[in-house]
């Protein structure tokens, strides 16, 4: 029972995926908790500091979960806390919070969790829709069947609240008062003889907890080996077969409080459900997948044309920042490292909020509406066969903006091979950052011409290159299909929510939530390669490096530079000669059958900062300046002359051996940086950086020698 030490005080917050749990955690705490639609959303145990009248206490936010017998690991979290009173998450009350529009099919787990006497209150959330849909539900008569105290909420406008956080008061000084004495399971005997045997392993006292025991015990981590055994071979000798006994509990449940469920709600109208005549168009096969298409092309548009503005902000207020810094400070190796390290780095790493941002509000919007569950349920019999997920589909959409977003929203994903395939071909979409060095290449080598007399060359070109990267991405899921190994059922069970008016509280919640995520955890690494990366770039032995200053002087004063110009001979000059310049040449054996010189060498090793780097390399070591000026950087990328064959260095084929490279490869140190985080382990970025680069290889290689 709950205790008056306060800060250990522990309530937990409980219920269906979209029944409003983590809105009302939100509402509650301020906590920038994700809010969806559809299950799977929340995927850990949240926690926040909770001040109510006479008490401190910890709030908990459970994963949504149908039942304490889930399909998900995800969802195994919550009978896997409430199984076992040792659990450090163990809550001493229960706020079990139930979407008041389903109330037929959210009752389940409540009636499971009533077993197990823990004190509860029921927050019948969504009031607001219930009137407005001209229902409403008889509390008095709902609780005195219960045995519990019943509130009414809305997470949306904040109805209830007070009310709410009254009852969670009560609860911590009076406990047992809270506790149901209603039943809606009474187990068989063979049953009861199960959870007396389970007892002797557990010791646990309460029947309905060893119940779960017997039915999860090889899932639950707090069952010792020896425990795991004993109850295993006690289970084979009664003849337990947990699937049986799930479904007979299941029904019998339905058929004790479905009965109350009549009783308590009424309706003054009998129209037509209104999101079901939606769905007769949006969950359309041919319609439905029609209208996501343009919802997609409209969100995309939105991102790249509402990002460019902030982005070049970011870029021009980092911009400034550098030239203040070099301004000030004497120029030295400590103002390098500030201005091309650091600076540039942090720069790297926020101008990407925008994406994140715009994207994140679009998604977070759809979700939330209830809308992203239907474009699941439209595309997971096709990803299925590339041993993906219907989520999975959110994730390769966004990777066309950034893959970063795009592998933190895997986290929707509840299956967790599924979401493994998903973040390791996300990547493969063509992202924004690939733009620029589509362009640039494109527009070196394949003419302005018209194709059928409608079609643009260098468009359909570009458009190919989009295309590759998707049939990459799903032949590489169809490969991990086969290759990765899970013991979780992959199939998708889903409840299609109504339509909902978005809360722009929780969408800007969401959006706040991933931009933090990815500035605080990804950004770190992101700074330390870019360190890496600048002391590459900027250092060299001493000796070539004062030869790059000894030959720039003599080309400047022979050519009677200017003194922008001759600033930018030296940069080039110390390029080649860097450490990053004497890897170029290194690594020149090996990127000659792609068709790539030591020069294009040094681009692959800087772009793996990010992609776009790509064109500020080039205009580096072709002494074209800082401006990055995609005319001069063709023009000097187009009169380039391999020294050893004399010949042009930018061929077609050499074009189109570094667009194919571009597709395929991991030149992206903060999607790896997302990766490691995502998964919580180096394993994974490893072999995505390995395979795709690899891939690139091959498929670049391949690409040259046929079109040389």
């Amino acid at each position: 029972m709950i205790s008056n030490n306060k800060p250990q005080l522990k309530i937990a917050l409980c219920g269906n995926p979209n029944s409003g749990k983590s809105s009302i955690f939100n509402r509650l705490t301020g906590q920038n908790q994700k809010v969806a639609n559809y299950p799977g959303v929340t995927v850990d145990v949240k926690f926040a500091k909770l001040k109510l009248p006479n008490y401190a206490i910890q709030l908990l936010d459970l994963p949504g979960t149908y039942s304490f017998y889930p399909s998900t690991k995800d969802e195994l979290v919550v009978s896997k806390v409430l199984a076992n009173p040792d659990d450090q998450n163990y809550p001493n009350g229960i706020i079990y919070i139930c979407d008041s529009t389903q109330l037929d099919k959210q009752l389940l787990l409540l009636t499971q969790i009533i077993e197990l006497s823990i004190p509860c209150v029921l927050a019948l959330n969504m009031t607001d829709l219930m009137e407005s849909r001209k229902k409403s539900i008889d509390i008095e008569t709902l609780s005195k069947k219960l045995d519990l105290r019943v509130v009414k909420i809305s997470s949306k406008t904040g109805y209830g609240v007070s009310d709410l956080l009254e009852e969670m008061d009560k609860m911590c000084a009076s406990p047992a008062t809270f506790v149901s004495t209603a039943r809606f399971f009474k187990p068989k005997k063979q049953l009861q003889e199960t959870a007396s045997l389970v007892k002797e392993s557990t010791g646990f006292d309460n029947d309905y907890q060893n119940i779960l025991v017997a039915h999860h015990y090889q899932a639950y981590s707090f069952i010792d080996a020896a425990d795991r055994i004993n109850i295993g071979q006690q289970l084979a000798n009664t003849g337990f077969i947990s699937l049986d006994h799930q479904v007979k509990e299941t029904m019998a449940r339905y058929d004790e409080f479905s009965p109350i469920v009549q009783r308590v709600m009424t309706s003054e109208v009998d129209n037509e459900n209104t999101s079901a005549k939606i769905d007769q168009y949006l969950a359309h096969p041919i319609i439905g997948v029609g209208v996501f298409f343009l919802i997609m092309l409209f969100m995309f548009q939105a991102i790249f044309a509402w990002a460019g503005l902030p982005m070049d902000a970011i870029e021009g207020l980092f911009g400034t920042l550098a030239g203040s810094v070099e301004s000030v400070l004497p120029d030295s190796w400590f103002r390098s490292l500030l201005t091309e390290g650091l600076i540039a780095g942090l720069g790297g790493v926020l101008i990407f909020i925008p994406q994140i941002a715009i994207l994140f509000f679009f998604v977070s919007i759809l979700e939330q509406s209830g809308y992203m569950a239907r474009v699941v349920f439209l595309f997971d019999r096709f990803m299925q066969r590339f041993g993906m997920n219907g989520k999975s589909l959110v994730a390769m959409v966004s990777s066309t903006a950034c893959a970063i977003p795009a592998v933190m929203s895997t986290r929707t994903i509840p299956n967790w091979k599924e979401r493994m395939i998903t973040i390791m071909v996300a990547p493969l979409i063509s992202c924004s950052a690939r733009i620029p060095v589509y362009i640039i290449l494109i527009a070196l080598v394949v003419p302005a011409s018209t194709v059928l007399g409608i079609f643009n060359l260098q468009g359909l070109v570009f458009f190919g290159l989009y295309g590759l990267g998707i049939l990459g991405a799903l032949l590489s899921a169809l490969v991990f299909k086969f290759i990765l190994k899970s013991d979780e059922r992959s199939f998708l069970m889903l409840e299609l929510p109504d339509y909902k008016l978005p809360s722009l509280r929780n969408v800007l919640l969401v959006v706040k939530d991933k931009v933090f995520a990815f500035v605080w955890e990804a950004g770190r690494i992101i700074m330390i390669i870019s360190v890496v990366l600048w002391f590459l770039s900027s250092y060299g032995p001493s000796g070539k490096m004062a030869q790059a200053e000894s030959v720039t002087s003599e080309l400047s004063v022979q050519g009677n530079l200017t003194e922008d110009a001759t600033a930018d001979l030296l940069a080039s000059k110390k390029l080649e000669a860097s450490y990053a310049g004497h890897l170029g040449k290194f690594i020149e054996p090996a990127i000659a059958p792609l068709g790539f010189d030591w020069k294009i060498g040094i681009a692959l090793i800087t772009s793996f900062a990010a992609r776009e780097v790509f064109v500020g390399t080039m205009a580096t070591i072709y002494n074209v300046g800082s401006t990055e000026n995609d005319f001069e950087i063709r023009k000097q990328m187009a009169a380039e002359v391999n020294p050893k064959t004399g010949q042009k260095t930018f061929t077609f084929a050499v074009a189109m051996s570094l667009l194919i490279f571009y597709v395929f490869a991991m030149q992206c140190m903060s999607t790896l940086a997302v990766v490691r985080k995502e998964t919580n382990s180096w394993k994974w970025p490893m072999i995505q950086f390995v395979f795709m680069t690899l891939m690139a290889y091959f498929g670049s290689m391949l690409t040259y020698q046929i079109l040389s």
